[in-house]
């Protein structure tokens, strides 16, 4: 009782009386590149949103509203009609019209060496015909019921300040010309990105005139600087933490649940999958991923309910599908796998390893709350399941992110954060076959292919009639998680902390961005 008597009055000193009309933040993650088309991953997109607009909106429930696209028409099946917003003006005073449109979703599907491209939300673009400075005419390569869901995701740069340029001019600011509510000022990589307010924004203008983004990846480090003074909100705040937090004199938490998956990928194509040995530590090929009766088996290794509350303190949503109930696509059919040891040995030994196998399990160590210590908790119930864990290596965010996208793991932690209305762009984006000429599989680490898991989709995405969609989503959602190729674990409840003075918007997103907080009324 003295201890926690103590840290509140360590936390009462750190609110200032006066609150000054710049922000900081501090964020567990660093963007990769400022370049919005680089990464669909949330720690660049969280900046690229402050600079740049994008084609459509999300709000805090995932449902998409007019942005730099202020309407849009579905003439005719593979026709769609969008009209620009008038009035808008990049950071160099220059107005965005249809060709920046054009230019950006044609840039999008086309940059080099992304870990996690954009080629999903325009591969069904056949053509783009600008009838007007703010109207396009878009012809799609077959129906396309979702069409706004997939292009509204992308952002709106600027031709002339982007035309010929490479990442590192974006990451200088040299390219960096958005029309968002922030204009871009610096990135020191490994410390921060400063923003300054664009009083012309033709939107809610944000509270803040600065805003500065701290990378503070340790999560006590963070909640200290929170403590000092020093940031102003936090990010990523484990959920023991938040906890305590919330009962401190002079502090807010800020909580939502979400729709990130948090899942254990599985390599199921390759016989030489990496890291995968005999007991004893030698090479073992073909590998054991690629039965499914092995894939059950880890499965029914896992215990989720006690990750979640061990590690997650609760916050947290056993899964077994990618999307949880609220989220179209979500099928009630779906059960969580049970945690049930015996009957996974019995399955090892069925598929011909009764003595198990060797495995190493990879795992970001600042994506989100208990990544290293899910992956650690993991590796034992393995172990305890029969299987011989080798070693679990986490690595920081940007690392990981880019080496999973080489596939260099064959059994690794990742999530999936659902931004859209329906599962069906994550379902298309996480296991349908890579393919970067459809745009189908970009977050498909594991190269998993199912024909019939493939078909029901594009018959799904080609279906203009609502429910009919969500229930081919459904059946395509069982087709592909009865496969094992991932193995859902949760749903995470996520958590921001900050000062009085501040009110936070959490979303379902997860979004951590200046333009979500404002000034305490």
């Amino acid at each position: 009782m003295k201890a926690q008597t103590a840290l509140a009055a360590i936390f009462s000193l750190a609110v200032s009386p006066a609150f000054a009309v710049d922000i900081t933040i501090a964020s567990s993650t660093e963007p990769s590149a400022i370049d919005p088309h680089f990464s669909r991953t949330g720690n660049n997109q969280n900046i690229a949103m402050q600079i740049f607009d994008r084609i459509a909106g999300i709000d805090p429930n995932l449902q998409q509203y007019p942005a730099i696209a202020e309407s849009w028409t579905n003439t005719a099946p593979t026709k769609w009609l969008i009209k620009v917003r008038a009035n808008v003006k990049f950071h160099d005073g220059t107005p965005l019209t249809a060709d920046d449109v054009v230019f950006s979703l044609n840039r999008a599907g086309n940059i080099p060496n992304s870990p996690a491209p954009f080629t999903g939300n325009v591969a069904s673009i056949a053509d783009m015909k600008i009838v007007d400075p703010l109207t396009i005419e878009f012809t799609t390569k077959g129906p396309t019921p979702d069409f706004i869901e997939q292009i509204g995701s992308v952002f709106v740069v600027s031709r002339k300040a982007a035309e010929g340029k490479k990442l590192e001019d974006f990451n200088s600011g040299a390219a960096a010309i958005g029309s968002g509510p922030y204009k871009f000022k610096t990135w020191a990589k490994g410390d921060r990105v400063t923003l300054t307010r664009n009083n012309d924004y033709w939107g809610k203008k944000p509270d803040f005139e600065n805003a500065t983004i701290r990378v503070i990846g340790n999560d006590a480090a963070r909640i200290a600087a929170l403590r000092s003074n020093s940031v102003d909100l936090i990010d990523a705040v484990p959920p023991e933490d938040a906890a305590s937090i919330a009962k401190m004199p002079g502090y807010k938490v800020f909580s939502t649940a979400s729709a990130r998956l948090i899942y254990l990928a599985l390599d199921t194509t390759r016989n030489d999958a990496p890291f995968i040995t005999t007991t004893d530590g030698k090479p073992l090929t073909p590998s054991p991923l690629k039965n499914l009766k092995v894939r059950q088996a880890i499965s029914k290794m896992i215990n989720r309910d006690l990750i979640i509350d061990r590690i997650l303190n609760g916050s947290g949503l056993a899964a077994g599908q990618l999307v949880p109930e609220g989220v179209a696509g979500h099928d009630p059919s779906i059960n969580v796998p049970s945690y049930d040891p015996e009957g996974a040995k019995k399955l090892l030994a069925e598929a011909g390893y009764p003595n198990g196998f060797g495995l190493t399990i990879h795992t970001s160590n600042d994506r989100f709350p208990g990544d290293s210590g899910t992956a650690q908790a993991i590796g034992q119930m393995l172990a305890r399941g029969g299987l011989k864990v080798n070693e679990v290596v986490a690595q920081p965010y940007n690392v990981y992110a880019t080496n999973a996208g080489k596939q260099m793991f064959s059994t690794f932690i990742f999530s999936l954060g659902n931004t859209t209305p329906t599962s069906g762009p994550g379902l298309k984006n996480l296991l349908m076959t890579f393919n970067a000429q459809d745009g189908t599989g970009a977050f498909n680490r594991l190269r998993y292919s199912n024909a019939a898991f493939d078909a029901k989709m594009k018959e799904g995405f080609a279906e203009f009639d609502t429910d009919k969609r969500i229930k081919l989503f459904q059946q395509a959602t069982k087709i592909g998680f009865d496969d094992v190729p991932v193995v859902p674990l949760y749903w995470q409840k996520v958590h921001w902390a900050g000062k009085a003075t501040i009110d936070y918007k959490p979303t379902k997103a997860e979004d951590t961005t200046a333009i979500d907080a404002s000034l305490a009324k």
